[in-house]
C-alpha cells in the first residue's frame, strides 16, 4: 500500500511522471514531423500516397467503403446526413478494412526510405 508515502512525494513522482510523459510524447511528435518532412521534400509522400491508392482500389476497399457510404445515407436519409456525420461513421471502418498486406507494404517503403536516409 502507499498510504505511508507522504503526499508530497506522490504529488512529485506524478508531477515527473506527466513531465517525462509529456517530453517523450514531443520527441516523438517531432521525430513524426521531422519524418514528415523528409517524406515530402524527397517526393517520397506523394509516391506512398499513389501506392495506396492503387492498393486500396486493387483490394476493393474503395468500393467497399463507397457502398457503405450508401448504405449509412439511405438508412438516415439524405437530408439527414452531413459529410462531418459521413466521415465520422465511415473513419473506423474505413480503417479497419485496409488489408494488412497493405499496411506492411508500406511500413515497408517507409523503413526502406528512412534506412537510406538515416540521417534523421
Amino acid at each position: 500500500m502507499l498510504s505511508w508515502i507522504p503526499i508530497f512525494m506522490l504529488s512529485s513522482t506524478f508531477s515527473f511522471h506527466c513531465r517525462f510523459r509529456e517530453k517523450n510524447m514531443s520527441k516523438d511528435s517531432q521525430m513524426r514531423a521531422a519524418i514528415n518532412q523528409k517524406l515530402i521534400e524527397m517526393g517520397e509522400r506523394e509516391r506512398l500516397k499513389e501506392l495506396l491508392r492503387a492498393k486500396l482500389i486493387e483490394c476493393g476497399w474503395k468500393d467497399q467503403l463507397k457502398a457503405h457510404c450508401k448504405d449509412v445515407i439511405k438508412e438516415k436519409g439524405l437530408e439527414h446526413v452531413t459529410v462531418e456525420d459521413l466521415v465520422a461513421e465511415i473513419t473506423p471502418k474505413g480503417r479497419a478494412l485496409v488489408p494488412d498486406s497493405v499496411k506492411k507494404e508500406l511500413l515497408q517503403r517507409i523503413r526502406a526510405f528512412l534506412a537510406q536516409h538515416s540521417t534523421l
